[in-house]
């Protein structure tokens, strides 16, 4: 997953409402936003009844690197 500065405005705390055909790419995609930035983690996943895929919520500092960033 590649996410470039260009796509934010500024430098802050950011709320990512990801949805995602499936947990696994759900959960991949968390992860990655987890090694890239201070994030709230792995958010428990989920299902909107009626609708496909799976849905999360992740909050991140995009000021503050994560582990790997």
């Amino acid at each position: 997953m590649q996410i470039d500065v260009q796509h934010i405005a500024g430098p802050g705390l950011v709320v990512l409402d990801i949805a995602a055909a499936d947990e696994g790419t759900l959960r991949a995609v968390m992860e990655g936003l987890q090694r890239q930035w201070a994030t709230s983690g792995v958010t428990p996943v989920r299902r909107l009844p009626g609708e496909p895929g799976v849905r999360a919520r992740v909050y991140a500092d995009v000021r503050r690197p994560g582990p790997t960033g």
